[in-house]
């Protein structure tokens, strides 16, 4: 009753509060119009929280909401007394990246092993769908070479992981997703780098060795001291296997209102329109994905981990690669705004898969909740 009561509230305020944004907005009352609308996307993401079939999207809302609070109010989120906020989104990329290697082990890469023609097929595909796509969109987008590279550097990521919790959700092959994401996580260091030399190097400078670097510190280097620390401590820190995942949400979530601040005039620019070819690429992946399972006889189940795979990415490390780059407001704003974007449409594809009977070895189909049982 309390919950019930509860999720009245935040969707009262919610629904208050979206009228009074909308009518500031066409009076253009800019000092009403930006808090009315924080209000209403985190009372969304709140009311969200208690209703199952919408708690994955809770924390998309809150991500919006962060950006709206950056986009109202940047100076908030560029620097604090004298002190750039754009120098966190490495350690934060850090801290997420061992939270990652804290959740793993050596048995996530036994799969290699176990499921080799998948993790190979996965993987190559995901490094050549992705970037293709984003090369093309970027020379057919007609922005500036900084954020056209944007769109190439967020295709040429490794998986996020936030894959693993889709695949999940979708009743796909949770084993092979955790492994995919591995296998392409430890090989970014060589491959990002690579391909944005070949695709992106018309558009801006690239130095190879350089960003080689730049990905090992903020990638294998922390996942390898997680890996380290969940060898020695397994069980016995379980605070920080609890807390880890929400500092790693909440992590990302400051990345994203930091970028959103320092290319906020840019984005005012030209956002609608990047949106648009950041989901046409997000989106191109997941079919092209399963499709690619299709061509080569896979599973219904290896099927949907292929477009899963394949259509997400780790915007986190697109950030901060973009920063180092010393590009945050131009290279960075595709990979910011592909984050939550992927985590939208990611929600909605494990959802609509989630009831959508699958083929057991026998031929038989059954539904999800007879899986359960």
């Amino acid at each position: 009753m309390r919950q019930f009561s509860f999720y009245k509230v935040t969707l009262l305020i919610a629904m208050v509060t979206a009228i009074l944004a909308i009518w500031a907005y066409w009076t253009q009352k800019q000092s009403v119009w930006g808090p009315s609308l924080i209000i209403c996307l985190l009372a969304t993401a709140l009311s969200f929280r208690t209703i199952k079939s919408l708690q994955g999207y809770a924390y998309s809302m809150m991500i919006f909401a962060m950006v709206a609070a950056a986009l109202c109010y940047p100076q908030h989120f560029v620097s604090v007394n004298g002190f750039p906020l754009a120098e966190l989104i490495t350690p934060l990329i850090q801290l997420i990246m061992f939270g990652m290697g804290t959740s793993m082990s050596v048995h996530d890469f036994v799969g290699v092993i176990k499921h080799p023609k998948g993790v190979f097929i996965g993987v190559v595909s995901h490094f050549i769908i992705m970037p293709c796509v984003g090369f093309f969109l970027a020379n057919v987008s007609g922005f500036s070479p900084e954020i056209a590279a944007g769109i190439i550097l967020i295709g040429c990521s490794p998986n996020g992981m936030a894959s693993n919790v889709m695949s999940y959700m979708a009743k796909a092959n949770l084993p092979l997703s955790i492994t995919i994401t591995a296998v392409s996580t430890l090989l970014s260091p060589l491959v990002t780098p690579t391909l944005m030399k070949l695709l992106a190097g018309a558009f801006v400078e690239i130095h190879l060795l350089d960003m080689m670097w730049d990905i090992l510190k903020m990638v294998i280097l922390p996942i390898g001291a997680g890996l380290l620390f969940n060898r020695l401590f397994h069980g016995k820190v379980k605070w920080l296997d609890a807390f880890m995942p929400k500092i790693s949400m909440a992590g990302i979530a400051i990345i994203i209102a930091i970028i959103t601040a320092a290319g906020r005039d840019s984005l005012l620019h030209i956002g609608p329109q990047l949106i648009l070819l950041v989901l046409i690429h997000n989106l191109t992946g997941y079919f092209l994905g399963y499709s690619c399972g299709r061509l080569f006889r896979m599973s219904e189940r290896d099927c949907r981990t292929m477009a899963i795979e394949v259509g997400m990415q780790n915007g986190g490390l697109a950030s901060g690669i973009a920063k180092e780059m010393g590009k945050l407001a131009t290279v960075g704003l595709a990979p910011a705004i592909f984050g939550p974007l992927m985590n939208i449409t990611g929600s909605l594809l494990a959802s609509y898969w989630q009831n959508k009977p699958l083929a057991t070895p026998d031929g038989a189909l059954k539904t999800v909740s007879e899986l359960k049982n």
